[in-house]
């Protein structure tokens, strides 16, 4: 993995003391934008030469949080990554029940809401780690919040803790069980301005925070036809990379793709990577090409050979595949319900967003028709991420946080 960090030379920074970053999971074959943002930065901050260890589960997938990686200490490069096993030791049937309550917006105790989180993955060994050595890190960042190792963990050094929550307009975001978290952390990143106004309007009384963004790292090139080339593609594509979810509007892009080709004889196929399941409508069966798990070469490729990207989700906090798009000149059709989707849009001038399944049609029959407009509203994107969101930038973000809310000064020696 390159390093994104850019001239460490450029500011004067005290860099001493150790950071410690704790995402559910770590590891270049684990998808989600929290966890890749954590990767990137831990890579970056070491780069500096900061002291970065990484702490986190050996699971690798957050369906079944199975424990594939090793326990113990191992070596990324220059970041120290410790690894605890993931515990799951229930059927989760309770979280399942409670969790439809939620999201049916049926109001749960704060028991409730207590037995709903415990009855998933736990880590106490992690837990049990950070009551015995915390003081050892100047900073512990965690993310994202609704996770266990996030909720618990992060609430065991709340001086030390820099809270980067990833979130999301959902029903869960509301739950009276995280207030703690948020409130009592010593600063949180955010994502977005959009997931920064979020979090003010659910809790009023946050701490110190500010908007970091999330830097990605620019290809230093492309090559569509030998991604076509590699996985047998031909003909126009659209594309959807990420996670197969109901929280990502998976199934209801599946069915909008289909009645949009029905009314419209697009002449899209719809390419998807990523994980979760595929389970497309058998009228659309052989127009749904799932290549599953992609090298970031791969990924890069299909970026570039795509006709548009398609970003259903309405939960984002900022959508780091809307960026990898643009940097490839494609355009984006966002989901106007989200809020970080509309702002990214409005403010880059480089996608065009939909209401509803019939305005959906209405953007790839927009693409498809024409196709040389397509690309020059994209072209306006890839100047909008370098502009805001490269690594360099991000983390001298970043390290100016830590400065300010965590001087050296008011941290113990690391032993």
């Amino acid at each position: 993995m390159a390093s994104p960090a850019g001239d460490p030379t450029r500011r004067a920074v005290d860099r001493t003391g150790r950071i410690g970053l704790v995402p559910p999971r770590y590891g270049p074959e684990v998808i989600g934008g929290a966890e890749a943002v954590m990767r990137e930065m831990a890579a970056g901050l070491a780069a500096r030469g900061w002291d970065v260890e990484v702490l986190t589960t050996c699971a690798r997938d957050h369906f079944t949080w199975a424990n594939e990686y090793p326990p113990g200490v191992e070596r990324d490069g220059d970041i120290t990554v410790r690894r605890f096993p993931a515990v799951v030791s229930t059927p989760r049937a309770e979280r399942a029940a409670l969790g439809a309550s939620i999201l049916a917006g049926v109001s749960l105790s704060i028991k409730e809401q207590s037995r709903w989180m415990n009855d998933d993955i736990r880590v106490p060994e992690l837990f049990h780690f950070l009551l015995d050595r915390s003081g050892e890190y100047r900073a512990l960042v965690f993310a994202p919040y609704m996770f266990w190792p996030t909720f618990a963990c992060g609430q065991v050094a709340p001086e030390r803790t820099v809270l980067m929550p990833c979130l999301h307009d959902e029903p869960a975001a509301y739950l009276e069980l995280f207030e703690p978290l948020f409130t009592g952390s010593r600063g949180l990143w955010f994502l977005s301005d959009p997931e920064a106004r979020l979090a003010q309007r659910i809790h009023p009384a946050l701490p110190s925070h500010e908007t970091i963004g999330s830097g990605i790292t620019a290809p230093t090139s492309y090559d569509p036809d030998g991604f076509r080339r590699r996985h047998g593609i031909e003909g126009r594509f659209v594309l959807y990379a990420g996670r197969r979810e109901g929280g990502k509007n998976w199934e209801r892009l599946l069915d909008a793709f289909m009645r949009a080709d029905e009314r419209s004889k697009l002449p899209f196929s719809l390419v998807t990577m990523g994980t979760g399941p595929v389970i497309p409508p058998p009228a659309i069966a052989d127009r749904v090409i799932d290549l599953g798990f992609c090298s970031d070469e791969d990924r890069n490729d299909a970026f570039a050979a795509a006709d548009a990207y398609v970003q259903p989700s309405q939960y984002e906090s900022f959508s780091r595949t809307i960026m990898e798009a643009w940097l490839a000149g494609t355009i984006v059709i966002g989901n106007a319900a989200s809020e970080v989707v509309r702002w990214h849009c409005d403010r880059s001038c480089a996608g065009i967003l939909y209401d509803d399944d019939f305005e959906f049609e209405q953007c790839l029959r927009f693409v498809a028709d024409e196709p040389d407009a397509a690309v020059a509203i994209a072209s306006a994107g890839r100047a909008y991420v370098l502009e805001n969101y490269t690594w360099p930038t991000v983390l001298d973000r970043v390290e100016s946080t830590i400065e300010s809310w965590l001087p050296r000064t008011d941290a113990p020696c690391a032993s």
